[in-house]
Order: structure tokens, then sequence, then C-alpha cells
């Protein structure tokens, strides 16, 4: 951070004036959670509110979304939320955070369409102002015109925003890849790329997923013919394929390539029947026969049927995950049987990915992943086609973002070695100054990650319920309940109960030696302080802990219950 961005009261930071400013609050030096804003004139655009997931570490959470407060005490600025596309991680929290902002959504029908359903699941689906942009089409927003660029990604109507101000024009690319044959939705938007780089271009804020990767990410026609290959190769076994249930593209080539076979095709998971109905409602998965249920699957001949499972990344809830575990309720898997994971490894998933493999590999199933034959191709841009982006667009400034801190740097390099003048890799919460005059960062504003707990929104960072998790997880609990009178006198024997540190079936003489330590700490302590609350509660939490430290190492987090007569 140069010297005036130490010197920037950031809290009350405004984009003033005809300046551009760029404030990731989550997206930058990660993968998942984005959430990116632009500044200009006094007014604050919004692109992407997306969510990533939690894993052992915090307890009892499941979906992480950036921390949106910054924006939230600055709302009556935000001019609006744009979605340049349908997957989780760059609108799975509109449904969460939308409250806080009240701000309009602006997006493609399809990816409208997967919005609504998420809405309609919160009550909120009549509240949120959703303006459907027609593809290739364009939106004023406060002082920002937006310009959608159709690309190819793996999910429908992904798009790449223009946005022109009085101080430059930015192309923030959103998930992209260079797909000559997509299947599904229109192709890649080669020429209006070109014409933008002619025009000219301030900055290039982008993708830095696969920068790390070399060639090109491959097309979706490479994974069909894949497709009706393997299903060839297994003709008289049930099949069935895990893939993302945005990949509108993949279901399409999974249908088509068991129908070459002879076979129909099932889907199994609550999420790819949400997304199946909104690409049917929005024109896509038109020429396919319906999808049979997993009910209807299940009464047909194995060799007849695929079945399109949830599951991929080993979520535990999902399709492919119950069926590993032998309790899906209508599907089941043989010997014999054929499961291909059409998809590729999020980070953080691979245990539970192997978790769910090693399940099949047990009940005899043969597997097929992406190492086997080409049955995935990711929907991120590998290096030959970031350099033909920028060979295209030309900006005088690269801004690497949506990867991780090695990601962005190595975008950053690339970008340098195609002739970009200048580049800036941002941090989540720093305000990047993009005109007028070189770019830098001026300021930094405090970010972070909330959860959703149950059916309440908390932050993970700040909140104590987290930490008490991990050590009850790490420790056990305890908790001790005693009956005093006015005197300080025990009117009943103490009770304890201790969770995840003895098995009180089969130690009860441990359990009795705490319950011993908490009658001795009462009785040793001095009169007055037994008619003290505090006092007693400590004392006895501490003869718990300590006693259970030396018969089993462990410090339970101790509670005590204090009931006076």
């Amino acid at each position: 951070m140069t010297d005036s961005a130490k010197d920037l009261p950031s809290a009350g930071f405004a984009p003033e004036g005809d300046a551009l400013f760029f404030l990731p609050l989550g997206g930058s030096g990660e993968i998942g959670m984005n959430l990116n804003l632009y500044g200009h004139r006094g007014k604050w655009l919004m692109v992407d509110l997306g969510i990533s997931f939690a894993d052992e570490t915090l307890p009892g959470l499941d979906v992480l979304m950036p921390d949106p407060a910054f924006i939230v005490e600055r709302k009556d600025d935000l001019a609006g939320l744009i979605i340049t596309h349908a997957h989780e991680d760059h609108l799975g929290a509109v449904q969460y955070l939308w409250p806080q902002l009240g701000c309009p959504v602006y997006c493609t029908p399809f990816t409208a369409n997967v919005l609504r359903a998420k809405l309609q699941e919160r009550g909120l689906a009549s509240a949120v102002p959703i303006v459907e942009v027609p593809l290739g089409g364009s939106v004023e927003v406060g002082p920002f015109r937006v310009d959608y660029l159709s690309v190819t990604h793996s999910v429908p109507e992904p798009s790449s925003l223009v946005i022109r101000t009085a101080a430059g024009t930015v192309l923030h690319t959103g998930d992209w890849k260079i797909d000559p044959e997509p299947l599904v939705g229109p192709n890649f938007e080669e020429d209006r790329f070109r014409r933008l780089g002619d025009e000219g271009v301030l900055a290039l804020v982008g993708d830095s997923t696969n920068a790390l990767q070399a060639g090109t990410s491959g097309s979706e026609a490479m994974v069909r013919e894949a497709l009706v290959e393997l299903i060839g190769q297994h003709p008289k076994v049930r099949i069935a394929v895990s893939c993302f249930a945005t990949n509108v593209a993949r279901l399409e080539s999974i249908a088509r390539a068991a129908a070459a076979h002879g076979r129909q095709v099932a889907l199994v998971g609550r999420s790819l029947w949400r997304i199946h109905m909104a690409a049917r409602q929005t024109g896509y998965l038109a020429d396919l026969p319906p999808f049979l249920s997993d009910q209807e699957a299940a009464m047909l001949p194995r060799e007849k049927i695929v079945l399109i499972c949830t599951g991929s990344q080993g979520e535990p809830r999902s399709a492919l995950a119950r069926i590993a575990a032998g309790d899906h309720p209508t599907v089941e898997l043989q010997r014999g049987d054929v499961v291909v994971f059409s998809s590729r490894e999020i980070p953080g998933n691979e245990r539970a990915i192997g978790r769910v493999q090693n399940q099949l590999v047990a009940r005899g199933v043969e597997l097929v992943t992406a190492d086997d034959a080409p049955v995935h191709v990711s929907g991120h841009p590998a290096r030959d086609e970031l350099v033909q982006m920028y060979q295209w667009v030309r900006p005088a400034l690269a801004v690497p973002v949506h990867g991780e801190q090695r990601h962005q740097l190595e975008h950053a390099k690339l970008a340098i070695d195609c002739q970009v003048p200048a580049t800036l890799v941002p941090s989540n919460g720093e305000i990047v100054r993009l005109a007028p005059g070189p770019a830098e960062v001026v300021g930094h504003v405090p970010t972070g990650r909330v959860a959703l707990d149950g059916k309440r929104l908390i932050s993970v960072e700040n909140t104590g319920i987290v930490r008490s998790r991990q050590r009850i997880i790490g420790n056990g609990a305890a908790v001790a309940t005693l009956v005093l009178n006015g005197k300080g006198e025990l009117v009943a024997a103490p009770q304890v109960a201790v969770m995840g540190v003895l098995d009180e079936a089969s130690e009860r003489d441990a359990l009795l030696d705490v319950v011993d330590a908490v009658r001795e700490s009462v009785a040793e302590l001095p009169k007055t302080a037994r008619l003290d609350d505090e006092q007693v509660r400590q004392a006895v939490r501490i003869a718990v802990r300590r006693t259970l430290n030396a018969s089993h190492g462990k410090k339970p987090v101790t509670d005590v219950h204090l009931v006076r007569v």
C-alpha cells in the first residue's frame, strides 16, 4: 500500500468526481465468493455476489459469502448489481444478502430464471427487482453504461461486461473460455472483443483460475464424443455420470450419448431438476425427450438407463454420496456398474470426493475420471486463451482477479509478456484507483466472511460461536450442576455430564472422580467465596478441566449451572 493509501480515511471513502475505482470485497486471492465494486461519480456498481463452501475447520457451517458491510453502509449509493452468469460463486449469495442491499439486479434470462428459483425458496421472489438483459444487450446503471458480450463457459449465457464511464472503459471478463463448439448457447463473440480493443480499453479485470495451465481448455464437443464412446464400451451395466448441475451443455451431451446407445436418462438430485427447468424455460434442451425421475429409472433394465447424479464434489447430502453409502431410497449400484466423474475437483474438496470414490470402489463399481478419459473440460481460460484475449483487447492495465494469489501473480506475468503496459494484483478490501493517472491502491476497507448458520447469518471472523465449536470438537464439553443453600453448602450431590471425552457407561469411575473433584472444590472455598456465585463457578470449572486433563489429557469446554435454594 502506498503512503497515500495509509493516510486515506477509507471508512468514509466515496468515489467522488470523474475518477474510477475498483474495490473487490471477495474473489481476489481466493476462488469463490466473488463480490466486486466499481465506484464513479458518487455511485457504486456491484458485479457478482457469490458464495463458497465451508470445510471441516468451520464446524456447523456450510455456505460462506463475502461480508458486504462496506457497501451496505452505502446502499443508497449502490446503483445496481450485475450478475455475469448463473454459477454459485457469482450469484449464490443474492438470496441471503440482497435484503441488506435493496438494489435492482441485472442478468440475462437463464441467470434470472435460476436466481428466481433461489429467491422463491427464501420468500423473496416478488421482492427483488430483476431486470432481464438480452444476450449481447446494454444497460444504463447510474453513471455506468454496461454492454454484455457473450462468451463461452460451463453454463448458459455467461457474459463479459464492458463497463463504460467518463474515466474510461473497463472489460470485466467474468468467467470465460474460448470454446469453438460450445454446443449450447451462443458462440464466443470474437468480433466484438476485437472491436473493443480497437476502441481502447483502460483496464481488463480478468479471470485467473487457469493461469497456471498451459495450452487451451478444450471444447465441450470433445467431451460429447468421449461420452458416446465410453457408454458404448459398457453395454450391459448401469452407468451413472456426475457433473456440475449448471453445465447444461454437459446434460445435453450425456443425453445424446445415452440415446446413441438406446438408453434413456434420469436426473437424480434436486439441483439438477432446478437447472433443467430453468434451461427448458429459457429455450435450452428443447429438442431432447423428457428426463426420467429416479423412481422411473428404477423400473428400467440396468442396460437401458444412464443416471445423471449430483455429487461430483463429494457433497455429503448429494445423490451420489447417498448411492455410494447405500442409503439412497431408489437408486443402487452393483458390482460392475460404472460411475463417470465428468467434472474437476474444486480445491478443498479432494477428501470428500475421495471418500465417495472409495465407497463406490468398495461396492465393486468401476470409476472413470478425467484422468482416464476426456470426460471433462474446464470452463476457464488456459494460458493460450489468455494470450488470445490480450491480443484482441490490448488493455492499458491488467487486473487479475478470480484466483488464489499464485494464479493472480502468474496471470500478471503473462499479461506483461503480452506487452500490457501495467498490471496490478489486488487483494480483497483494496481500493484501486484505475483512472486518472497510473493505477494504484489508494486505501483499504475491512473485509471478512459471513456464513449461513442454520437460519441466520453470522460473522466468521468476529464471533465466538465458531471458536467455541472448534474447541468442543477438539476437547469435548462438560456441564456441572450444583445446588447450594444460602450458607453455601451443597444440598445434593453434584451432577456432571461429559460429552466427547469419556464414555459415561464404561468409564463410570472416571466420571465419579470428576464429581468428587467438584465436591472438594466447593468444600475448599472459604465461606464468603461459597456465597459468591461466580467464584463457585470458576472453582468448579477449574476442577472439572484439571481432573479430565489429568486422566484423559483433555480440557473440555465447561459450563457450570448453579442453583441456590
